[in-house]
């Protein structure tokens, strides 16, 4: 009984806004496109809805929400061949409108003509970041990519960029960067000051210093749709901000600092501390190759207390993690909402009981959603499904129904009190 009393309940407030649904579902929808038809095919897939007796409306990508975040994916290996992945968000803190491309119609959706596929295509990239070598740059999907050395240099489509110790890089307009080989990470993870992260500092140093060597590897990045690869600002980190080219084979470039390469001889005797601080005048709080990026940084301090946390014990003694994978990408999310229409059926297990007389039982329910997706190229891959309540439309009732429809003559006689101000 309790059962059938509380599903009267919620069909009866679906009743209820049968005023607001019908302004909403009124209006003439607007024509999909193929990525907002495939959404909304794998949306009712997933909610298990059969395809009969159902109506699906909204999906307006007029009405569509974009956010946009920085998202970061770590695969480490520890002792035991054990692989611990760590997958990162960072919160959407603004959510607006934006037409964003896949929202136009194009030539395979509907028969419309739509813009033309451009650089530009609305989607969120990294912020501008400073990259420091010895270590060597794979570009990707970057042909009209430019080089300011600080002026433009033109070297054709370069594929891949080697900096030379010494050298810095401003990225901008990247989409993603990840590492291309794995490296081995020392431990212990000691932090001797509090509000730095203080031992993927010493890691970093260590990696700078093993990254000298003769024969060592370099560090390999690759950093997908860069707009321009710029020397740094008189007011960075950089003592110089002039860089050398000089072109090793089509698509290979290599770029080197005019200031590291005057004192190229006196390296060998100089300490790591002082070698460090040529790059970073505060070299204390700067993490190589990403020297634009402060230690302090509080993602960095976050997943410094995470990966001490997962390793446990490990994490004090002696030896060495393998990082696998690094990749760390800009991120666009849609918000869209949308509603289902379901007929009312015998045996669906309703009981009016309670329900008005004087109203209308209704032949359907509606309920409304609101889909969390993430664009990926051409497609919008929902995240997560939300049923939401829509406004509420306050209904309007004739007196004669509140009264229940007793005659003005058997109304009692209200005399109030006589004013003195009434002429």
């Amino acid at each position: 009984m309790a059962a059938n009393l509380s599903l009267t309940l919620v069909f009866v407030i679906f009743t209820t806004l049968s005023l607001s649904d019908s302004l909403v579902s009124s209006s003439p929808s607007p024509p999909f496109t193929k990525s907002i038809s495939d959404l909304k095919e794998a949306i009712v897939k997933g909610l298990g809805f059969q395809a009969e007796d159902l109506k699906v409306w909204g999906f307006d990508q007029r009405e569509a929400l974009v956010g946009h975040s920085v998202a970061y994916e770590f695969d480490v290996e520890v002792e035991g061949n054990q692989v611990i992945p760590f997958k990162l968000l960072e919160d959407v803190n603004r959510w607006d409108y934006v037409d964003l491309p896949i929202f136009r119609f194009k030539d395979d959706d509907s028969g419309l003509v739509g813009t033309k596929k451009t650089r530009d295509d609305g989607l969120h990239v990294l912020a501008p970041f400073q990259l420091a070598g010895p270590m060597e740059i794979w570009i990707q999907d970057a042909e009209d990519m430019r080089l300011s050395l600080p002026h433009d240099v033109d070297a054709g489509i370069v594929k891949k960029v080697e900096l030379a110790d010494g050298a810095v890089v401003t990225v901008n307009g990247a989409r993603s960067v990840s590492l291309r080989h794995p490296i081995d990470l020392p431990l212990p993870l000691n932090r001797t000051r509090n509000g730095f992260a203080s031992a993927l500092l010493a890691i970093a140093k260590q990696l700078l210093h093993a990254s000298r060597g003769k024969g060592a590897p370099l560090l390999s990045l690759r950093v997908v749709g860069p707009t321009s690869l710029a020397a740094p600002s008189s007011s960075s980190v950089v003592p110089s901000k002039r860089l050398k080219l000089k072109r090793l084979a089509p698509g290979l470039v290599e770029l080197s600092s005019l200031a590291k390469l005057q004192q190229v001889d006196a390296l060998s005797t100089i300490d790591l501390e002082e070698v460090t601080a040529l790059l970073t005048p505060n070299h204390l709080t700067k993490m190589w190759p990403f020297v634009s990026v402060n230690a302090s940084n509080s993602n960095l301090v976050g997943f410094e207390k995470l990966l001490a946390s997962v390793l446990g014990p490990k994490a004090n003694k002696k030896g060495s993690i393998r990082l696998l994978k690094a990749n760390v990408f800009a991120q666009t999310f849609v918000k869209i909402g949308f509603g289902i229409e379901k007929k009312v059926k015998e045996g669906d297990g309703i009981t009016w009981e309670g329900f008005p007389d004087w109203r209308t039982k209704p032949e359907s329910v509606t309920m409304h959603f609101e889909v969390l997706a993430k664009v990926e190229g051409e497609k919008i891959v929902p995240e997560r499904v939300m049923q939401v309540e829509p406004v509420v439309v306050e209904d309007t009732i004739a007196p004669n129904v509140l009264t229940g429809n007793v005659s003005m003559s058997r109304m009692p006689v209200v005399h109030p009190p006589v004013s003195p101000f009434t002429l």
